[in-house]
């Protein structure tokens, strides 16, 4: 089992940007884990909107994000980022990493954007866009 911690959430105008953090302990995500962010806003469902296979960096991503959200890792840190370019309102939520160790690209290609399979989460990030 894994402990993740999120980080870099806060209040930003519309425009703005920031990037999350999801900290990963006593772990390394250098295997062949599969590494998602979602979101969830009261009234609304629970959303994946990116992962990453952290044994290749392949990416995936909501089509309601592409172009704005970008995922990345950094094994030495055992950290995924989320950065997430011009914040709409519609973005404000609290954002959740969630990971499924030892997935395999195979699971994570077909089930890396549904939020069944993913046995450990964070406690989750609050981001909140004004305009």
């Amino acid at each position: 089992q894994v402990r993740l911690v999120e980080s870099g959430g806060g209040s930003v105008e519309v425009g703005g940007s920031l990037t999350l953090s999801c900290v990963a302990s006593p772990y390394a995500f250098d295997r062949p884990d599969c590494v998602a962010w979602f979101r969830h806003s009261p009234g609304k469902e629970r959303e994946a909107v990116a992962r990453i296979y952290t044994g290749s960096g392949d990416t995936d991503y909501a089509d309601s994000v592409k172009g704005r959200f970008t995922i990345s890792q950094d094994n030495a840190k055992s950290t995924v980022y989320l950065r997430i370019n011009n914040l709409t309102p519609e973005d404000t939520a609290m954002y959740f990493c969630a990971a499924n160790l030892r997935a395999g690209m195979s699971w994570c290609s077909v089930y890396g954007l549904s939020p069944f399979g993913y046995k450990d989460w964070g406690q989750g990030t609050q981001v909140t866009v004004s305009s």
